[in-house]
């Protein structure tokens, strides 16, 4: 098969969070040598064959070539995807005719830049919303302004942070929070995973009391194996308690666990409902754990993608557990080691996970690497170190990012 524009680039992605703490949107970060001769309608037509309704819809960052920014602006279609403009590259090459022409052609743009820059008046309106970092003052203002508010304050408190934008390089829970809850911004570039994380001071956290709610209203509609065994893979707590339950004494089987498809036809959906009715009364109502668990899925099954597609249906499942559980440690608030030691996972899982070595330790290096716009040369090397081509790797996180929901 002849080379596409997918091998010419590296991906990577990021996620974009709303108020609901729920998947808004994906940061698409498109990265390739500036001199590189690229064809943007190519790569619109690859989006497009990837494309799904009901996945969220792509904020397409180039990052390093202002050509294709040119090119994309001036012959993209409209799509239900979106177009990020730099504001470092608005001065140059017509950038504002084009930004205008691209919005006449019914194109939804993105401006991005620092919180103090701004668009100019004349493109101002042709951005739908616009991705801000809040500069060290900006950002003392605004958890100034949230700790008044939380305090009680009376008064309206002026917030450098606008309704309606996307803020992204926010690293404290109180100003995500002040971004999202009180000043009504779009969303979130990015999550304050580590802020949030060690608020639980070294607990383990519970699994999540909605995500649970709904396993059991499946069980109760007596849904297929499939779904069931879905649903319960995405809560990352959930399915290690799953796993440890099924391997205890209190259960009783001959023989070690290792997926939930197995543990699933050996326990009966009677016995998981009531499991999970026993498991109710102790599940986290914490909604800003939510988008950590919901990337760590989205490394897991981005993992199962970048596999070889002939790949049995149990192997899947073992990769998917890799990407899953190569966390754990920063929600059971204990080394890695020690988590994955208490199931009885396959060597290649904790193998890969914790001695970085192993078949799934390559597919997890890669998967990590994805998680950024920053990685370019880190994907060119992965590559090459193992044997894997930049196109597979690309239309595997394609495939991935397809198969998400979007918070409608």
């Amino acid at each position: 098969m002849a080379q596409t524009i997918l091998g010419s680039v590296t991906l990577g992605y990021r996620p974009i969070w709303n108020r609901h703490r729920a998947l808004a949107a994906v940061q698409l970060c498109i990265t390739a040598p500036p001199d590189a001769a690229l064809d943007a309608a190519h790569l619109l037509a690859i989006l497009q064959e990837q494309d799904s309704p009901h996945s969220p819809p792509l904020l397409l960052s180039v990052t390093s070539s202002p050509q294709l920014l040119r090119d994309l602006l001036d012959h993209a279609p409209p799509s239900r995807h979106w177009i990020e403009v730099r504001n470092d590259w608005m001065h140059s090459h017509a950038m504002p005719q084009r930004v205008q022409r691209a919005h006449r052609r019914g194109l939804r743009l993105v401006w991005r830049g620092e919180a103090e820059q701004r668009p100019d008046p004349e493109v101002a309106a042709c951005f739908f919303t616009q991705v801000l970092r809040l500069g060290p003052q900006d950002a003392l203002a605004a958890l100034q302004a949230a700790a008044r508010q939380r305090a009680g304050s009376k008064q309206p408190e002026p917030s450098p942070v606008l309704a309606g934008c996307i803020y992204e390089g926010v690293a404290s829970r109180l100003l995500m929070e002040h971004c999202l809850d009180q000043r009504n911004a779009t969303g979130l570039l990015g999550w304050p995973d580590e802020d949030i994380l060690h608020a639980l001071q070294h607990k383990a956290t519970a699994p999540d009391h909605q995500a649970m709610l709904q396993l059991v209203r499946a069980i109760d509609d007596d849904l297929a194996v499939e779904r069931i065994e879905a649903l319960l893979g995405e809560e990352p707590i959930l399915t290690y308690r799953f796993l440890a339950y099924a391997n205890s004494a209190a259960v009783g089987l001959r023989n070690g666990i290792e997926s939930l498809r197995h543990g699933l036809m050996m326990l009966g959906y009677t016995e998981l409902r009531r499991w999970l009715s026993a498991q109710l009364a102790q599940s986290s109502r914490d909604a800003n754990l939510r988008p950590v668990k919901a990337a760590m899925v989205v490394r897991a099954r981005l993992m199962e993608n970048l596999m070889d597609a002939g790949a049995e249906h149990e192997l899947a499942r073992e990769i998917y557990l890799c990407g899953l559980f190569s966390q754990i440690d920063v929600l059971m608030g204990e080394p890695l080691g020690s988590a994955l030691h208490r199931v009885p996972l396959s060597s290649r899982i904790y193998n890969a996970t914790v001695r970085n070595s192993g078949p799934y330790a390559p597919l997890l290096e890669i998967a990590s690497a994805m998680e950024s716009d920053n990685n370019h040369a880190a994907m060119r090397h992965l590559c090459h170190e193992h044997g894997m081509g930049l196109e597979e790797v690309n239309r595997a996180l394609l495939r991935t990012l397809a198969a998400l929901k979007a918070d409608k």
